[in-house]
């Protein structure tokens, strides 16, 4: 695996398509950031870090209202081909400000909107609606 956010996005996509309760995947802390900024926002219900002989991995229960999930979409941005990075000025409103950006900051992942309040650009991770 040479991507982790680009396993993630499609782990969640594929679970959402099959309705699945829950999804394991191996964690880093960078896709620890992105699921905690899920988990704030409301797209996950939970998440949880297991270690198990020095291996870490990543429980994520995934939410849903009326078998429908809160997630319809999720689309990766910067790959390790293509960096996407952007002042805070021009930070992106996904679809007009009804889904959320994940950007990585000099003081963490955060949201879009939490990146402009304060100011900052940085590197433009996902987009999530």
């Amino acid at each position: 695996m040479t991507d982790p956010i680009a396993n993630l996005v499609v782990r969640l996509k594929n679970a959402n398509k099959a309705k699945l309760p829950s999804i394991t995947f191996n964690a880093s802390k960078l896709v620890t950031s992105i699921v905690e900024v899920l988990a704030s926002e409301g797209y996950i219900s939970s998440y949880k870090v297991i270690t198990k002989n020095k291996r870490k991995t990543m429980m994520i229960v995934l939410k849903y209202k009326n078998l429908v999930p809160t997630i319809n979409g999720i689309r990766q941005i910067s790959k390790p081909g293509l960096r996407v990075y952007q002042e805070a000025k021009k930070l992106p409103r996904v679809l007009h400000g009804l889904g959320i950006a994940i950007i990585s900051t000099s003081q963490g992942v955060m949201t879009d909107y939490q990146a402009r309040k304060l100011n900052l650009g940085g590197e433009v991770l996902v987009y999530v609606w």
